[in-house]
């Protein structure tokens, strides 16, 4: 639903419990295990971020019985205005000498008088 490429999710209670890590095997024990079993309850928050994307969120856990027959969660909410890896900085220009107006040193060859 959030097009994470490789997300942690931790509960954002201070005390860091990891639920998904991007490390593989490292939470392979939770995957079956129902969002109580953590004390996830109504209004709890969780923080999920996505490293490989450098993209955050934090997701607030309401509890609703209004949802449709066969609908086990919904997503509300502003999605994300971007999702990808961020665009790279500018390439800063070539300054020579503390200027930036293209000129070039001399090369001049001739001698002085």
């Amino acid at each position: 639903k959030f097009a994470m490429v490789a997300p942690d999710v931790q509960i954002d209670d201070g005390k860091g419990t990891i639920l998904i890590s991007s490390e593989e095997g490292e939470t392979e024990a939770n995957n079956h295990r129902k969002l109580s079993d953590f004390g996830i309850r109504n209004g709890t928050r969780l923080q999920a971020d996505d490293f490989l994307q450098d993209y955050t969120l934090l997701i607030n856990v309401l509890h609703s019985e209004d949802l449709e027959k066969d609908v086990e969660f919904e997503v509300v909410g502003d999605a994300p205005e971007r999702i990808g890896p961020k665009p790279s900085e500018p390439t800063p220009k070539n300054i020579s000498n503390g200027s930036d107006d293209g000129a070039q040193p001399s090369t001049s060859t001739g001698s002085q008088q």
